[in-house]
């Protein structure tokens, strides 16, 4: 069931986005008029309908921290396989509070090589922050109050073979530590072959009275299957490739395979079990590098990862034994969440990733949730929606083909030409290029970009906002004072995460009193009937276990002395706050 409040409230913080624009920024800037929502002039001048490679990823993300210094800082927290640089940008305010004791929200995008645009969406997202700060009324209280961690890619050196190498639009998914995948003794040696030397690795077709397959009337690039009752014109023998070990097999042994997503640390299983595991958990160098920064930094309270294709927006679990690790409220929130963002980018579905989808062990966002406790998603970037934006019959079929006449004008298309093959003999090769059919075409980009932004923004919104919102005071005679505070988490996520309940993965909420002489602390369970819990040890310090979503605690302390004191709450995942009295 759609959430109307909350819906409702985040049409109301876009409006405010669009109607915070100073009367200044409605007018010419330099040669540009602003359109909505957008920065007019930024300071750093980025392109989002073409891909980086590691260079234009490292130059940018400098280019940012250098223009930007008090929003964005640059880190490397670890080095890939190959050697590269592993950048992270933490983007917030620094002027406003320590960056590591803001609520914060982790990014990451490419752990699969193959799956590109999740650096785009990762970029877009800090350059926006930065450049709409300062313009914008809510994204520059959001920088005031969270902190991002975003890491653009954590695959490096895979997205450079996906540039560079001959590459389907699905290879490599894995990263470049090479592996004997059959067994051979051998490593990488019959892997793809780029016959024809166009970059792209497309399909081998050959012409036979008996075959499976025929031109399709109207896209003849499209071989399309033919009845159950029918023989065709050709067969497809796969890949471009050749038999380069003499093994009577092609393309087996190739770039990888080991699955980055099959590393982490929560749930895992071995190979024979969930293939691609590789070692042990963690065996990989990049996902070791991000694990060793969100362990040391116990402020995450969410967490995004981008991926491609099929537009999904994706939580946990990965695993049907593990369903019982989300808890009824968690749901609640997820749900919310997740709702909002089927809403906020069209043709995408917010689903649970062994139910919907298929079965993940050791996967990162299970990783996330279940040994950190943040709410944490997978967006699946690409969905056949958005060629036509109605639901379509998907990547293989005909409307591929016509998106790519109409729209890319043939851009994204091999046509077939004649080839003699060693094993085969005459054959034909052509077909889609690499860079279309799960990568977003450049016109597309921006707006998925933008949309997924929106989407993770509106997620960092809801990590827990505390807020003081009564210290009231009752004379007990004596010489004694009855102090009771009301500390209220204005936002959907919870300050612990069941799980982290469940494992204590965070230490609790403290909420203190200072300059005050404590006789006795304690947690009010019903206000109104005066019930309540002592906290017999350390009573200054009260220790609350969980502040959840949209709700409330109170406290009371008992003091002897103090006509003036300050209450803290101080929270891992929900920040600092102070009052004073």
């Amino acid at each position: 069931m759609k959430n109307i409040i909350y819906t409702t409230l985040f049409t109301f913080l876009v409006t405010g986005l669009l109607l915070n624009q100073s009367a200044e920024a409605q007018t010419s800037v330099d040669g540009f008029f602003p359109a909505a929502g957008s920065p007019v002039n930024p300071e750093v001048q980025a392109s989002w309908n073409r891909y980086y490679n590691y260079q234009g990823i490292s130059d940018l993300t400098k280019e940012l921290a250098d223009a930007h210094p008090n929003l964005i800082k640059r880190e490397s927290i670890g080095k890939s396989y190959e050697g590269r640089d592993i950048w992270l940008l933490t983007v917030t305010n620094f002027a406003q509070g320590n960056p590591n004791r803001k609520p914060a929200m982790y990014i990451d995008g490419n752990i699969h090589s193959n799956e590109i645009q999740g650096t785009e969406v990762s970029m877009y997202t800090a350059w926006y922050l930065a450049e709409m700060f300062g313009d914008n009324e809510f994204i520059t209280q959001l920088m005031n109050e969270k902190t991002f961690y975003i890491v653009p890619t954590i695959n490096p050196d895979g997205r450079e073979n996906f540039f560079d190498a001959p590459n389907t639009a699905s290879s490599p998914r894995s990263g470049i530590k090479p592996i004997d995948n059959d067994l051979d003794g051998e490593m990488n040696e019959d892997g793809y072959d780029d016959l024809n030397g166009d970059g792209s690795i497309t399909m081998m077709r050959r012409k036979n009275p008996r075959g499976q397959f025929v031109e399709h009337p109207d896209y003849p690039e499209f071989m399309q299957r033919t009845e159950a009752d029918e023989f065709g014109e050709y067969e497809m023998l796969g890949y471009e490739g050749l038999d380069n070990d003499g093994d009577g097999r092609i393309n087996e042994d190739g770039e990888g395979y080991y699955d980055p997503n099959r590393d982490w640390g929560w749930k895992w299983q071995p190979d024979y079990i969930q293939g691609g595991a590789h070692k042990y958990p963690f065996s990989l160098p990049e996902n070791r590098a991000v694990m060793e920064f969100v362990m040391n930094h116990p402020n995450i309270a969410a967490a995004q990862s981008y991926h491609n294709s099929g537009g999904m927006i994706l939580r946990g679990p990965g695993a049907e034994e593990d369903r019982d690790t989300y808890n009824r409220q968690d749901i609640r929130v997820y749900n919310a969440l997740g709702e909002m963002g089927e809403r906020l980018i069209p043709g995408y579905n917010y689903w649970v990733v062994y139910d919907d989808l298929y079965t993940v062990f050791g996967g990162e966002l299970d990783w996330f949730y279940g040994s950190r406790g943040a709410f944490t998603f997978t967006n699946e970037l690409w969905a056949s929606f958005e060629m036509f934006n109605e639901e379509s019959r998907g990547r293989f079929s005909p409307d591929t083909y016509e998106f790519n006449k109409n729209l890319l004008f043939n851009d994204a298309l091999v046509e077939w030409e004649p080839y003699n093959h060693p094993q085969y003999g005459e054959i034909e090769i052509g077909g889609t290029k690499k860079n279309f059919g799960r990568a977003h075409p450049g016109f597309l980009l921006e707006q998925m970009a933008h949309r997924n932004m929106a989407f993770t923004i509106y997620h960092a919104y809801h990590t827990p906002n505390l807020v003081i919102d009564e210290i009231a005071e009752k004379d007990l005679g004596g010489g004694l004072k009855e102090v009771t505070a009301v500390v209220t988490n204005t936002r959907m996520i919870p300050t612990h995460a069941s799980q982290d309940l469940k494992y204590k993965i965070t230490r609790p909420n403290y909420i203190s009193i200072d300059g005050a002489n404590v006789e006795a602390g304690m947690i009010v369970t019903n206000r109104d009937l005066n019930q309540t819990v002592e906290q017999k040890n350390n009573p200054q310090k009260i220790s609350v276990d969980n502040i959840p979503g949209m709700e409330s605690v109170t406290v009371r302390w008992i003091i002897s002395r103090g006509n003036g004191y300050t209450v803290t709450v101080d929270s891992e995942k929900g920040g600092v706050v102070s009052k004073s009295k």
